[in-house]
């Protein structure tokens, strides 16, 4: 107990120290902040976001997971952890001291992502990071153990709105019913706002989705190249190609960066331009070649219910011969684990003779509810981990199909996607957690 509290003691002084720091420096050089925060879709935003601007501006964004306490005040600074080296975060030190002190050229605008884990973690964040800008991306079951409602999460994602500066901008999904709700009731007239969604009253929408395709000699013929939709914003109307997105639900990232792009007096076309070339990170619904030519949708990162059943409904939509869905726990879930696990399985029954492959415990609830439906033994696998899971799916899979890999972080499907892409020696670019701290979990 008393190296725990030890330990405590150092974290505590290491964040206060982090965030004076910080502070200094947004004091210094007044960056324009771009805060990003919700239940899902914080880097896909992020991503986008940074996609549109950085052509025409000075910007950093967040990387890895530095969306917390000790990792935020680090994007600020420009600087990776120094972990348990002291050699490292005297490196952290020395370079904050050389922006600090000699006239350098720091970034315009700073991107970051801000998590909230539990509740009060955003109040805390703005404390001393004021954004002039918020987007808040979706709001649905996540972290639920903490803060046990959707609605106490939808409080804590609107903090980031309600502690905008004065006259700030904030880009909300009006889709979400919660975030819909959140703005309806507020109370700052000093704050502009431009929504975004699917809906006909966003003033950001995307209508007439749908699939690109080029001929290929598997599946089918066809081969899945990103998607398209229309633009629609104060009367004008655009398409919008992104070559490098297979989720629909990712053109709610393409939205928010419209706005973002739009507060930045971009216009549309260039918007539209710089959108064609995003793509999502590691590990986030990106199509890799599979061996025996099969294609591989590796959304392996984490998962969230709504992430998971978002997932699902584009394996339902892309074209593909056959279609195996490998699904590994969603964690953090409290009382719900039961009823998000078989409601994952009822979307899996949308799909027309596909093959369910279940990783993990909790994921047996689902198993049981397709079991209920009778589906065919056959199509129905079970494993206690990625490693035995990966083994099985190399032995089954067949020219043309199309695989889904997903799971919460805990889970390790990564392994999976390792164990059967075309070219495992691109594991470490491709795919997700390739540290060495990681690699030897």
């Amino acid at each position: 107990m008393k190296e725990q509290s030890h330990k405590a003691k150092k974290i505590i002084f290491l964040e206060k120290t982090l965030k004076f720091m910080a502070v200094l420096l947004i004091k210094k050089y007044k960056p324009k902040i771009i805060g990003i925060t919700g239940s899902v879709g914080k880097t896909s935003s992020k991503e986008a976001i940074y996609a549109v601007l950085f052509k025409h501006f000075r910007v950093r964004k967040t990387e890895k997971n530095y969306n917390n306490e000790i990792g935020l005040p680090l994007s600020i600074i420009g600087a990776e952890s120094g972990g348990k080296s002291a050699w490292k975060w005297i490196g952290v030190f020395l370079k904050w001291l050389g922006f600090l002190i000699l006239p350098l050229k720091y970034p315009e605008i700073l991107i970051l992502e801000m998590g909230a884990d539990r509740p009060g973690d955003i109040r805390y964040l703005t404390s001393f990071i004021r954004p002039e800008i918020a987007v808040i991306t979706e709001i649905s079951l996540s972290h639920l153990e903490y803060f046990k409602t959707v609605e106490k999460i939808a409080e804590e994602k609107w903090t980031l709105v309600e502690k905008l500066e004065p006259k700030g901008f904030a880009a909300v999904n009006l889709d979400n019913q919660k975030i819909k709700k959140l703005k309806e009731q507020n109370k700052r007239d000093d704050i502009n706002f431009l929504t975004f969604g699917f809906l006909e009253n966003a003033d950001i929408q995307a209508t007439d989705i749908s699939y690109n395709y080029s001929n290929s000699e598997s599946n089918g013929g066809r081969e899945i190249k990103g998607l398209s939709f229309k633009l629609n914003y104060k009367g004008t109307s655009i398409p919008v190609r992104l070559n490098n997105i297979l989720a629909e639900h990712n053109i709610y990232a393409a939205l928010s960066a419209v706005a973002i792009g739009l507060v930045f007096k971009l216009n549309l076309v260039e918007i539209a331009e710089s959108l064609s070339n995003f793509s999502m990170p590691a590990g986030r619904m990106n199509l890799i070649s599979g061996i025996k030519n099969t294609f591989i949708i590796d959304d392996t990162y984490n998962a969230s219910p709504i992430a998971t059943l978002s997932a699902l409904e584009v394996l339902k939509n892309i074209e593909a011969p056959r279609k195996i869905a490998v699904l590994g726990d969603m964690l953090e879930l409290g009382e719900e684990t039961q009823v998000e696990h078989r409601s994952v399985a009822k979307k899996f029954l949308e799909i027309k003779n596909g093959i369910f492959f279940a990783v993990g415990e909790r994921m047996k609830f689902a198993t049981e509810e397709l079991k209920k439906h009778r589906i065919a033994p056959e199509r129905i696998f079970e494993f206690a981990d990625s490693v035995s899971a990966g083994r099985k799916l190399q032995e089954i899979i067949q020219e043309g199909d199309l695989i889904l890999i997903k799971g919460s972080q805990g889970m390790r499907m990564e392994k999976i996607v390792e164990e059967i892409m075309a070219e495992p020696e691109m594991a470490r670019e491709l795919l997700c957690r390739q540290s060495e701290a990681w690699k030897k979990n």
